[in-house]
């Protein structure tokens, strides 16, 4: 089965967009996350001293091994509530896109940035 593409989100203003904070930091922690409803690895992920290291569950077993998320940058939302992820508290969102079959693509810069660096 292949992803499809949604249509566009309704249009909001750019102060809308400006309440989302999206920061990049880079995995210290992964580890499988066997007890989760869907496959996930549960990461702990460092932004830099301002923010510090946050959780966050992620369904990404498809294209990613837990030892090869170790010293990658990754990008997150981290303004949102925590959340309740089984036993496990996921205090940001961990971004990604669908590959063709729906699968997470993890978003990270191309280039390393520093820890904490907010999406503009």
């Amino acid at each position: 089965m292949s992803w499809t593409a949604e249509a566009a989100s309704p249009v909001i203003g750019f102060d809308d967009f400006l309440k989302v904070d999206v920061r990049v930091g880079v995995v210290v922690e992964a580890e499988p996350y066997p007890e989760a409803r869907k496959p996930a690895i549960k990461l702990r992920i460092d932004f830099g001293p301002d923010i510090g290291v946050k959780r966050s569950s992620a369904q990404i077993t498809k294209h990613y091994a837990p030892e090869a998320l170790i010293g990658r940058q990754v990008v997150a939302v981290v303004n949102f509530p925590p959340r309740q992820i089984g036993k496990f508290i996921s205090e940001v969102l961990t971004l990604g896109v669908p590959d063709a079959d729906g699968e997470v693509v993890l978003l990270s810069p191309t280039t390393a940035v520093p820890n904490g660096g907010r999406l503009f």
